[in-house]
């Protein structure tokens, strides 16, 4: 008699899309599929690299919001911990048992500021980033209060146009009041460089983070001048980690998107003009989506819409065929160019989504797939954790 795992109380189409041991073919749609050998080869590539250029990694949280996925990352790739946007996907790994945790954006409302604090007494780090000087006090006095410790880091607008200082005097006096402030510790400089992660050409997105480097470097080396040391120069992304990674001035990357592979991303060249989906990194997350209508004799309508996926980044791309075309969508319903009419009621497609991290928070489950059957169900942890 088979043993009672945590998934018997589940209903198969209501509760879960799938069950473990079940095929493939048998997975409710639409939903998320993770194909378990391609995730592991990425993880276990992006920790090589890691180790080869001497620097750590911290995964990016905010894609894939799994503290099974995040476990992963640490057992096969060797990461150091996560970096996730909000305090509450914060809580959501340092409750699952992930110890050290990045906050890599600003906390600034009392109520998140207090959570933050509380961090470390789920056992985590806890780390913060600051561009303004009147954001230490309010973070002092929550980790005062609650005897605990949070650590920051000085944000650079290196390029992104979004948060973040942008000269080396304003880095140098915001840490200095971190350094000298009760229940705080300066841990270095966050400095990511979003806005060219998505540059199609590697020449460009070099150009852009030669720039990024050059204020790292003056940033870190002026701090140094003033006694203050950087535990930690973070940045780098998906398109641009190698760049980072070998430029002697970062020391830990923050790579999401490179475990699953998202059809933006994937457009992007390496230094030999090939797309990095078709050699550096492989495609490992799908939205499993069914025919459900071919009345019209051109075109299939499957059950992945609006609802089961982000577009901002572009449509999705179905995976591993040229003869059928996702070509639009609304709530409920993709429209699939079928010239040819190959396509069957009930016949799934894979689907490669645009952009993976907001497409991951409209689900509530990742069913892990290898060799056909269902190994895994992994709930997508953080979901909806926004605040």
């Amino acid at each position: 008699m088979n043993a009672p795992t945590k998934f018997d109380d589940l209903e198969v189409g209501y509760d879960i899309p799938a069950a473990i041991g079940m095929d493939e073919s048998e997975i409710q749609t639409p939903c998320l599929v993770l194909d378990l050998d391609a995730l592991e080869r990425n993880i276990t590539k992006m920790g090589d690299f890691a180790k080869e250029m001497g620097v750590r990694h911290r995964v990016h949280g905010k894609m894939h919001k799994s503290v099974d996925v995040a476990k992963l990352q640490e057992k096969l790739g060797g990461s150091v911990g996560v970096c996730c946007q909000k305090v509450s996907e914060a809580e959501v790994f340092a409750r699952g048992g992930i110890k050290d945790v990045l906050v890599s954006n600003q906390v600034r409302e009392p109520a998140k500021i207090d959570r933050l604090a509380r961090l470390p007494k789920l056992g985590a780090r806890a780390i913060c980033c600051v561009d303004d000087v009147t954001n230490v006090a309010d973070l002092s006095a929550a980790a005062v209060r609650h005897g605990t410790q949070i650590e920051c880091l000085v944000e650079i607008d290196c390029g992104a146009g979004r948060c973040g200082v942008n000269t080396t005097p304003a880095v140098v006096e915001i840490a200095k009041a971190i350094d000298a402030a009760e229940g705080l510790k300066f841990a270095g400089i966050q400095a990511y460089q979003g806005a060219m992660q998505h540059l199609d050409s590697y020449d460009e997105r070099k150009a852009k983070v030669d720039i990024a480097v050059a204020m790292v470097k003056d940033a870190v080396d002026t701090l140094k001048a003033e006694g203050l040391e950087c535990d930690i120069v973070g940045g780098g992304g998906t398109g641009s980690y190698y760049f980072e990674g070998s430029s002697g001035v970062y020391n830990e990357l923050q790579c999401g998107s490179y475990a699953f592979m998202d059809a933006d991303y994937g457009r992007i060249l390496d230094k030999d003009g090939n797309r990095i989906d078709q050699g550096e990194w492989e495609n490992a997350l799908f939205i499993l989506t069914s025919v459900m209508s071919h009345t019209k004799a051109d075109k299939a309508i499957v059950d992945a819409g609006l609802k089961a996926q982000s577009v901002d980044s572009g449509l999705p791309v179905i995976f591993g065929r040229d003869d059928v075309e996702y070509v639009k969508c609304s709530d409920e319903h993709g429209v699939v160019s079928d010239p040819k009419g190959v396509l069957k009621i009930n016949d799934k497609l894979k689907l490669v989504p645009g952009h993976c991290d907001p497409t991951c928070n409209v689900h509530d489950w990742f069913v892990g797939v290898r060799g056909g059957k269902v190994e895994t169900l992994w709930p997508v942890s953080a979901r909806g954790k926004a605040y």
